[in-house]
């Protein structure tokens, strides 16, 4: 199996009602989030406790199977200025090891902001710190999956929205 890493473009080609996978990567979890089948709208799922790649990726793998994901949209750590730092190398080499092991396209999504926009949310709805630890990952793959799919509905040509 190859995957290919595409543009996010390249995602309104994948068969209709075929969910997305987003993901949030961090050095201790993966937070994941999945797209309801017309892809409009990302609800967070869970949280994969990171041991070592052949783990994390099997588990990753089962679940975007057992939920019949078509492609994976991954967070893309940039630094504030758009540059590349450390965790940009580590979320492309976790890529590049994973991309072989799945046929799934997958798709980088600017992150920034996206762990503090949830935090500041959970903080606003009074969530006990206990509470936003316990999902900031999965709520943040969520915001990230939300920002890909927002992107996606625009790019749509008008013959395809909606009938209203």
């Amino acid at each position: 199996m190859t995957s290919a890493l595409v543009p996010l473009e390249h995602f309104l080609a994948l068969p209709a009602h075929a969910r997305l996978l987003g993901l949030d990567l961090g050095t201790k979890t993966i937070g994941l989030a999945l797209s309801d089948v017309e892809r409009r709208i990302a609800t967070p799922l869970e949280t994969i406790q990171r041991v070592k790649f052949g783990l994390d990726a099997a588990a990753l793998l089962k679940i975007a199977d057992k939920h019949r994901v078509a492609g994976l949209v991954i967070g893309l750590p940039l630094n504030m200025d758009g540059s590349e730092g450390p965790r940009v190398q580590s979320t492309r080499a976790f890529v590049r090891n994973l991309a072989p092991l799945t046929g799934l396209p997958i798709a980088f999504w600017d992150e920034r902001m996206s762990t503090l926009a949830v935090t500041r949310t959970l903080l606003d709805a009074d969530a006990s710190r206990a509470k936003r630890a316990a999902v900031v990952d999965k709520m943040a793959a969520a915001y990230i999956l939300q920002g890909a799919l927002d992107r996606l509905l625009r790019l749509q040509p008008a013959d395809e929205d909606d009938e209203a």
